[in-house]
């Protein structure tokens, strides 16, 4: 580990994908937020993270093949550059239909981003840190969720959020702290001397068909797990916001702890995996508690319970994802590994985006929360008899 970080082009890449990371949270969190004040409804903030998701459902594999005839450095300087230009702009504008658009082309400037990123970590680490390294950087992206959450609680606390935004703009703050994480990476790529000279890139996937990865037996049993974690997310983040507020009368502030303790949850998943004998098994496990706690919310009383549920949520979240990715990767390489992980990406984003918007449809239609977010732990539960099905099959 220590030699992996001593490497200078590796750790400026890291550094700057949690500053980013970090900032994109507290963005995604924000407009989370804003589109719930603007139209106080729950579908219209699913409507975020659909926006924020389905062009990487879409789109996924044909970027990052394109990624990879572009010069690396050169597109993720652009694309951090475009990325903050994108969200310094989203306070300047009111309406509903300004914010979906900004957050749609946020998603397709990272889609062309995130695949020159993993592109370039083998040309700054030895081939036999690879795997440690795709964690590291990982880790990074979902690792500082508590930190920009924790950025957007102290930022919703501050005067100038709670009378109104800066010139009445709400939330201006916390969009404008994001962007600069942007400026953050894009400075600290640019130092990234070994890729200055890279150009193209090409190798045995280049041709490859994304539907080649379905053909993989393994994948067709991982990728159901992936999916069923997706889905307990997608249906909690898109009924979060409006069950802490209009349910348990909850603060801006609290929502952003809500959501810190819930990436707090997720480390500790991560660690308790260091001494668990991951299987399929392991992941069907986290898949029911995962559920059952989705299930178990929708009972909370109040915000303290709910606090402890989201850390372990977390905790369930993060173990069944980095479970079936510990699969994935022990039993497969070289061609097969990439495609496996194309596919797993897209379908947890698919996941992500069906489940956000059922959620925030079915509970606008009931006009509660509870009965949906006790629901959609039943689905998930329910779902991991699918991915035990799968194992036998595959």
């Amino acid at each position: 580990m220590r030699e992996l970080l001593g490497r200078p082009g590796f750790r400026l890449l890291l550094a700057g994908q949690a500053v980013s990371a970090l900032g994109d949270w507290m963005g995604t969190i924000a407009f989370m937020v804003l589109v719930h004040r603007i139209t106080d409804s729950s579908t219209a903030v699913a409507g975020v993270l659909v926006l924020r998701l389905l062009p990487a459902a879409v789109a996924g594999p044909l970027t990052a093949r394109a990624a990879r005839r572009w010069d690396r450095r050169h597109t993720m300087l652009s694309m951090d550059l475009v990325r903050a230009g994108l969200i310094a702009l989203v306070p300047l504008v009111r309406g509903l239909w300004w914010i979906y658009l900004m957050a749609f082309l946020v998603e397709v400037a990272s889609l062309v981003f995130l695949p020159a990123r993993d592109a370039s970590v083998p040309d700054l680490v030895d081939e036999r840190d690879l795997n440690v390294a795709n964690g590291l950087v990982l880790g990074s992206s979902y690792g500082t969720i508590p930190l920009g959450a924790a950025a957007f609680a102290a930022a919703a606390a501050l005067p100038l959020l709670h009378d109104g935004g800066v010139a009445g703009r709400p939330y201006a703050v916390a969009f404008w702290i994001d962007a600069a994480t942007y400026i953050v990476s894009f400075f600290l790529v640019m130092r990234i001397t070994e890729l200055s000279d890279r150009g193209h890139g090409g190798d045995d996937t280049a041709e490859a068909s994304f539907r080649d990865a379905f053909r993989i037996p393994l994948v067709r049993a991982v990728v159901p797990a992936a999916a069923t974690a997706a889905i307990g997310l997608g249906a909690l983040f898109s009924l979060g916001v409006v069950f802490v507020r209009d349910v348990l009368d909850a603060t801006d502030a609290q929502f952003g702890v809500l959501i810190a303790l819930f990436g707090v949850g997720a480390a500790g998943g991560l660690v308790v995996l260091r001494w668990v004998d991951v299987s399929l098994a392991t992941v069907r496990g986290a898949v029911l508690v995962q559920g059952a706690l989705i299930a178990g919310l929708s009972f909370a009383p109040g915000i303290a319970v709910t606090f402890l549920g989201a850390a372990a949520f977390g905790a369930a979240t993060a173990a069944t994802l980095a479970a079936g990715m510990s699969v994935l990767q022990s039993r497969l390489d070289g061609r097969g590994r990439v495609l496996a992980f194309a596919a797993f990406h897209v379908v947890i984003r698919g996941g992500l985006s069906a489940a956000a918007i059922g959620a925030g449809v079915a509970a606008d239609l009931v006009d509660t929360v509870r009965p949906v977010l006790f629901s959609s732990g039943l689905v998930v539960m329910a779902s991991a008899a699918l991915i035990a099905e799968r194992e036998r099959v595959a």
